[in-house]
């Protein structure tokens, strides 16, 4: 049986009901993807509190557990892995998101998402995000 690997991710959506996405940089898997910002859950960290420590490592915002609403998730099985992924959604932060990870950020409209490349785990979150906003 796949290891199940815990993630957690954010769309962060500004005034306009943008969603900010990250392009994932050379040198890692996936490279050149596009992906909802967030990272892997820590042993004895909680989805929120994962998140609010990626945002501020990545991106250089911070955010509450208070402003982070469950949204839907991924289970999606890859080769070596089983990513569970629990997506929130997060109207307010403190700061303005700069990528602090070399990776290039871009505020899409939720119907243009599906133009992106994404890795295969996000592809089935964009029509429930789409239809949420």
């Amino acid at each position: 049986m796949a290891k199940v690997v815990l993630v957690s991710a954010v769309a962060l959506i500004d005034r306009d009901g943008r969603v900010l996405v990250a392009q994932r940089p050379e040198g890692k898997s996936m490279a050149g993807l596009w992906e909802f910002p967030g990272g892997k859950v820590e042993e004895g960290e909680t989805p929120e509190a994962a998140l609010i420590r990626e945002l501020h490592e990545e991106l250089g915002i911070d955010t509450w557990a208070s402003c982070l609403a469950p949204l839907t998730f991924a289970s999606h099985g890859y080769e070596s892995f089983h990513l569970l992924m629990p997506l929130f959604a997060c109207r307010k932060w403190e700061g303005v998101p700069r990528p602090k990870e070399g990776q290039v950020l871009k505020w899409v409209a939720p119907r243009d998402l599906k133009s992106l490349p994404m890795p295969p785990a996000d592809i089935p979150l964009i029509p429930i995000l789409r239809d949420w906003l």
